[in-house]
């Protein structure tokens, strides 16, 4: 059982650490760069940083957080490509939000459509939900 155990563990790669650094500009949003370091922690020239744009997009249900990649050189460049990278994240995010609520409603079980162990709750199996929305219900005697 120890040995399973030891297997599941989480390991990090020292080979593959990085260095994180936070900056912003206290009105828009944030900035994170990750300077690749040695497992000594010393720079490793050999890779390049990575910078992480964040912001938050506010819904009824609260604040959305937003992380983007920004393919930049420098931390000038990625300032300057962050307005981008915060639109295609909001319209990735938004296109997501679409589809989730696309398959929610698709997903609707309805009685009368499949449903069992409703036959005695009234309406007989002349009133379909369906049909009920249509002129000519016969359970609404139009």
């Amino acid at each position: 059982m120890k040995s399973e155990n030891k297997k599941s563990e989480p390991k990090m790669d020292a080979d593959s650490l990085f260095k994180e650094e936070v900056f912003t500009d206290h009105q828009t949003g944030t900035i994170r760069r990750l300077s690749p370091v040695k497992a000594d922690g010393s720079p490793d020239p050999a890779r390049q940083a990575v910078y992480l744009g964040e912001a938050h997009l506010m819904t009824s249900a609260g604040a959305l957080p937003l992380t983007f990649e920004i393919q930049a050189a420098s931390l000038g460049e990625a300032a300057e490509k962050y307005g981008i990278g915060v639109k295609a994240a909001y319209e990735q995010a938004l296109a997501e939000f679409q589809e989730l609520r696309r398959r929610a409603s698709s997903g609707l079980v309805l009685p009368g459509a499949g449903a069992t162990g409703l036959e005695g709750m009234g309406g007989g199996a002349a009133c379909r939900p369906v049909a009920c929305l249509r002129a000519g219900c016969p359970a609404a005697g139009s």
